[in-house]
């Protein structure tokens, strides 16, 4: 593969890309021949590139094809012209680089091999169901026990100063039935009050846990 490229012309760079999207993947010599015959000042400057890229690999025209012919913007010169009343109108005379490849017919170019895919592809069923089970598995023991605690263990929202958030909490530390509140011992006492921040003196909640218990059992 070879190319050539022709910087600096005073030439649009929308014009000339209407001429090298015409050529690109033509043969070169096929090309240079629709463009002899091409009524644009484009044109003549684009086959000269073709010629000089087909020079510079030292191939024949018929032997090549045109894998590339880019035009890129260069810089804008900047004109003025004087107008009415001591002011100028602006005017603005673009540039243009142009560069082209040619290859053997028939040759593929980097370029123009597409990537392999390698993604993989996801099974939603099985991700949502992997989902469901983390869920299941990431459940706290304290709401299980809680659970269990409501099915086989006592009302603890009966004692006094005692409510549905503090059962739970007594449910967490093991305790679920009246008895075992009514048994408890100082330091388990102390360790209520200080933890769970009980309001009132929860010596008077395990009080009437014993009430409780004793009414139960008669």
């Amino acid at each position: 593969m070879s190319k050539a490229v022709l910087k600096f012309i005073r030439l649009s760079p929308t014009k000339a890309r209407l001429v090298a999207r015409e050529v690109q993947g033509m043969n070169a010599e096929v090309a240079l021949a629709a463009l002899e015959f091409t009524p644009n000042k484009a044109a003549g400057i684009i086959a000269k590139v073709i010629a000089s890229a087909v020079a510079n690999g030292d191939y024949e025209p018929e032997e090549v094809e045109v894998v590339s012919c880019r035009v890129d913007k260069g810089p804008v010169l900047r004109r003025f012209k004087p107008r009415a009343r001591g002011s100028a109108s602006r005017i603005l005379k673009p540039t243009s680089h142009i560069m082209v490849e040619v290859a053997p017919a028939g040759s593929k170019t980097e370029s123009d091999a597409k990537p392999v895919k390698t993604e993989k592809k996801v099974d939603k069923k099985a991700t949502k169901s992997e989902a469901k089970a983390e869920k299941k598995e990431t459940v706290p023991a304290t709401k299980k026990a809680t659970k269990k605690a409501e099915k086989k263990g006592d009302d603890l929202t009966k004692i006094k100063g005692v409510g549905k958030a503090y059962q739970e909490k007594l449910n967490s530390e093991g305790f679920f039935t009246y008895e075992e509140v009514a048994n408890m011992n100082e330091e388990q006492i102390q360790m209520m009050e200080n933890k769970y921040s009980f309001k009132g003196d929860f010596k008077e909640s395990v009080a009437s846990a014993k009430e409780l218990s004793q009414s139960k059992e008669s």
